[in-house]
This record gives structure tokens, C-alpha cells and sequence, in this order.
């Protein structure tokens, strides 16, 4: 019963000055009753993932007092992770829950509005997408795809991966075989590594069996349920090629105009909570997830500097030919930039001294 008055309030804070939800019972009546189908692009095992679509549709459910209904599968129940945009732009569902990196092949500028190697962190790109004009830069491409997105959570900072021999040197990458996805896998092939797309359930195997030698997945909450540190026990970070990757809803263009306006006004305030409740959720189960991994046998390392300063290299060499060939990706990393620029300017004189200072004092005990 607390949850429910909680959502119903975050709901109504967010709404209720436009008179929306002063009264969700008063509000909806002869409000249509409406049936969703959403196709969520994780498994039901990763709880914070698949979670947030299941958060989704009991937020809309108790404020529209039940008459507007999500019903939501996993991945591979109907349609499989990699063909979430599809269904949902082709009106096969009405809604999906996935990376927007997914639509790489569509567009490689889809992968800017998750995240890219060493792009903005998760506030920075919350701050862009909500503050800084990256909704109103990236509707054009998703339209074309006959798609809206509602930024549905962020992972955080992902970590670097499962290595079965530690990374010493920029050389020790040569050659070596790491399931990596979208751009990431692009710049660490270009430093040499054999990337592979190996899928999530599929990777202790590979590991086990040697046909990986590293693979990188999310953070240590999600990890952990994989239990690759008994296979792969070196875990490097940080991700570099995911340093704060947004999530999003993906709505049928069509589906989301036929929509009343308090519905979508109650649409869109559902995913704004789901959408701080993820983070948070990752950001209170990552420690502990950790410190049981440590204590399992992971052994935490970081990359060599000389690894961080040629993947930047590589990136910038990767987003210039990327720019050179597709004016969607010029326009909108130019403007990502921008933001990131004046965004780490602002953390390095408050964040980054604050965090630094409360790091250095949590070390003195």
C-alpha cells in the first residue's frame, strides 16, 4: 500500500500541475481502456533491467485506476532482444525496453543516445537528454523508424569485464578474444582485440571453454549471477565504452499520437520514475554485489594508462570517420561534445573535489 501511495505521488508531483492527476479516479472517467504490449529487451533474471519495464506498468496501471494495461515479456518471449525496434516500429507490440545501441544498424547515431566510449557519465547524459537538447536532436532519426523514446534508466559506469589473464600492457590486447557490443567493440577491434557477439547466457560457457578469453557485461549486480569470476577472475575497469549507458522506452509512433493526452502525460511521468528508480536500484546493489565477487575470487584490476589513452585515440578516430560519413552522427556527437565539455567543467570544480576528498577519507578509515 506505501508503494502504491509513493507512485501515485511522484506521479502526481510531476503532473499534477497541469491538473492531471489531482484525482486519478476523477481524472479518468471515460477514459478509454486501453491494452499495451511491451517487449522488454532483458531477461527476467537481470531484476533491475527487466524490472523496470514491470515498474513501468504498475505505475501506469494504479494511476489510471487499471484502465490502461502493459503487459510485458522478456527477451526471446515473442521477440528477441535484437528485434525490440523492429517490433515496436512496425506495431508488431507497442512498446519495447532496450539500449538504443540496438539500432546501430539502422543508424549508427542511435548509439549517442545510450552511450559510447568515453561519452558523458549517467548525470551527464540524463542532464543532455532532459536539459541540454539530445530528446529534440535524436526525435528525427527515431521517427524515421516510426519510433518515440522515453529515457527508461542507466546502468552507471559499467565495469570493464572478465579477463582470464590480467591486462598489463596495450600489446596484451592483440589478438585477444572479448565479447564486446556496439561502438566499444569497434574500438577495441580497431586496437587489435577479436571481438565477439556473444550472447549474455552464452558467456561462462565461452569462457570456460577458452572460445572467449574476455567478456564484458554490465556491473557487479548483474555480473555476479553469472558467476564468472570462477572462470575469468581478473575484473578490469572501468568500462570506458559505457560510462553511464541510458536506456530507453520505445513507443509506436502511431500508437503513442492515438493516445489521450493524459495518458501520455501519465506515460511519460511513469518512465521519468522508472528512470531514477534504476539507477538508484544499481547504485544500492553494486557495492555489496562487489564486495561478494572480491570475496568469490574476482581480483580487481584497472586498465594501464597506456590502454585508456589509445582507446580515447581510437574513439576520436572512430567518431571523425563516422562524422565524415553520416551527417545524423556529425550533428549530434558535436553536440554531445559541447555538453560534455562544459559538463566535466562543473564536476571537476565541485564533484570531482568533493568525491575525491570523501574517497581519500574513507581510505584513512
Amino acid at each position: 500500500m506505501r508503494n502504491t501511495l509513493q507512485r501515485r505521488a511522484l506521479l502526481a508531483a510531476g503532473l499534477g500541475a497541469a491538473g492531471t492527476l489531482s484525482s486519478p479516479a476523477r481524472a479518468q472517467q471515460g477514459a478509454p481502456e486501453l491494452r499495451w504490449r511491451l517487449s522488454s529487451g532483458y531477461a527476467r533474471n537481470l531484476d533491475v533491467l527487466f524490472g523496470a519495464s514491470e515498474s513501468l506498468a504498475k505505475a501506469v496501471a494504479e494511476a489510471t485506476d487499471g484502465r490502461f494495461q502493459i503487459q510485458v515479456s522478456a527477451a526471446g518471449e515473442g521477440v528477441p532482444a535484437e528485434g525490440v525496434l523492429d517490433a515496436v516500429g512496425g506495431g508488431k507490440v507497442e512498446m519495447g525496453h532496450v539500449s538504443a545501441s540496438s539500432g546501430m544498424a539502422k543508424n549508427p547515431a542511435f548509439a549517442l543516445a545510450s552511450a559510447l566510449p568515453f561519452g558523458l557519465n549517467a548525470r551527464g547524459q540524463n542532464a543532455w537528454w532532459l536539459q541540454g537538447g539530445a530528446a529534440d536532436l535524436f526525435a528525427e532519426i527515431f521517427a524515421k523508424q516510426n519510433l518515440v523514446a522515453l529515457p527508461g534508466g542507466n546502468t552507471g559506469a559499467q565495469m570493464g569485464g572478465w579477463f582470464r589473464k590480467e591486462i598489463k600492457t596495450l600489446g596484451d590486447l592483440q589478438g585477444l578474444k572479448l565479447r564486446i557490443g556496439g561502438l566499444g567493440a569497434t574500438v577495441l577491434a580497431k586496437l587489435g582485440a577479436a571481438v565477439q557477439a556473444t550472447p549474455g547466457p552464452e558467456i561462462y560457457a565461452a569462457l570456460d571453454s577458452k572460445a572467449l578469453d574476455a567478456a564484458e557485461w554490465i556491473g557487479p549486480h548483474d555480473d555476479e549471477k553469472l558467476g564468472l569470476q570462477k572462470v575469468a577472475p581478473i575484473y578490469h575497469y572501468p568500462g570506458f565504452w559505457e560510462g553511464g549507458a541510458m536506456l530507453h522506452f520505445w513507443i509506436n509512433a502511431e500508437a503513442w499520437k492515438g493516445l489521450p493526452k493524459s495518458y501520455r502525460a501519465i506515460l511519460q511521468g511513469a518512465a521519468a520514475q522508472v528512470n531514477a528508480e534504476v539507477l538508484a536500484r544499481y547504485d544500492a546493489r553494486n557495492p555489496q554485489a562487489l564486495r561478494r565477487l572480491v570475496s568469490g575470487g574476482a581480483q580487481l584490476r584497472p586498465f594501464p594508462q597506456d590502454v585508456m589513452e589509445a582507446a580515447l585515440k581510437a574513439s576520436n578516430e572512430v567518431y571523425a570517420d563516422l562524422s565524415g560519413k553520416n551527417p545524423d552522427f556529425k550533428r549530434i556527437y558535436d553536440a554531445m561534445k559541447t555538453f560534455r565539455n562544459e559538463e566535466y567543467l562543473w564536476f571537476q570544480v565541485a564533484e570531482y573535489t568533493y568525491d575525491n576528498f570523501m574517497i581519500r577519507a574513507r581510505a584513512r578509515g
